[in-house]
């Protein structure tokens, strides 16, 4: 296995490494060219049903950086079997416009995307046409900096009391449950925007996976002992918030909270990478090729 030089240590999920953790920038207008999004047409079994023009919306649990094949080329790190990827393989004639960006935020489906390294991406709505019929959106975990700078301490204050539950102390649970109502909204307005430009278009909103074990610790996560309860609960608290923006937009959503229980990164058979960046396999604290295939039955299972 080809690991790379450093492992990701300072966040636990949904920012990119290597310089090009992505950020909201002026947003383009609707004549910004389009970058080129990863684009394929389903072939092999069984559609199970008909759509013509499926556009992917996501951060990069939803792009799966360095599960391979990866494009390098963008700050997006998108795997080419990612879910949106293996949704539109299993349905045949489906064209699917991908436009997940490791890093993004809701921001970025109305505003540019800009790494470190000044790389710049157009807003992931401009993928949206009239005539697309259906949209995947899987975006709110970088909002508000909710795994960068929660999470990401935590692994940090976890140094300091291995043995307690500095990070629980440290975050008010009312400064979380505001973060989670400000997400659950703007989830919403990704929702309704999306509907606006597509108004025939069926919107389903991908959840996020198990990441903390439900019991018992690992080195592969180094968190205080005292905190992994914590930080499940935030995890959680962020699926509720985007449950709740979903379905009260009218959009669908995707539940993957329960299909990947016992897959965590501590599990026997995790769908989440650890602490160690691997290029064969997957960025630190992201899915794993496993992760990416659950996600797409559950999406196509929806659409059934």
């Amino acid at each position: 296995m080809t690991r790379l030089t450093r492992p990701l240590v300072a966040a636990l999920a949904l920012v990119p490494v290597l310089g090009l953790v992505g950020c909201s920038g002026a947003g383009g207008g609707e004549d910004e060219p389009v970058a080129a999004p990863a684009r394929t047409t389903g072939s092999p079994t069984a559609a199970p049903t008909e759509y013509d023009e499926y556009v992917a919306l996501g951060d990069s649990y939803t792009s799966a950086p360095l599960v391979p094949p990866t494009d390098m080329s963008s700050i997006c790190l998108r795997s080419s079997v990612n879910y949106p990827a293996l949704v539109a393989e299993a349905m045949p004639g489906t064209e699917l416009t991908d436009v997940s960006c490791s890093g993004a935020q809701t921001a970025n489906v109305t505003a540019s995307q800009t790494g470190q390294l000044g790389s710049t991406v157009p807003p992931q709505i401009q993928a949206v046409r009239r005539s697309t019929d259906l949209v995947t959106i899987g975006l709110g975990g970088n909002d508000e900096h909710l795994f960068a700078g929660v999470l990401g301490q935590c692994m940090q204050l976890g140094r300091s009391d291995p043995d307690g539950s500095p990070c629980r102390e440290a975050f008010a649970a009312g400064d979380l449950e505001e973060t989670f109502r400000r997400i659950h909204g703007n989830v919403a307005g990704v929702v309704r925007t999306v509907q606006k430009k597509a108004p025939g278009a069926r919107v389903l909103v991908v959840g996020y996976p198990h990441i903390v074990p439900a019991s018992g610790t690992c080195n592969l996560l180094p968190l205080a002992a005292g905190d992994y309860r914590f930080v499940e609960s935030v995890t959680q608290g962020l699926n509720d918030a985007v449950r709740a923006g979903a379905t009260d937009a009218g959009a669908e959503y995707v539940d993957l909270w329960e299909r990947t229980a016992g897959h965590d990164i501590c599990a026997a058979d995790p769908w989440i990478n650890g602490r160690i960046t691997s290029a064969d396999t997957a960025l630190a604290y992201h899915p794993l090729a496993a992760e990416q295939r659950a996600a797409a039955e559950a999406v196509l299972e929806q659409i059934r």
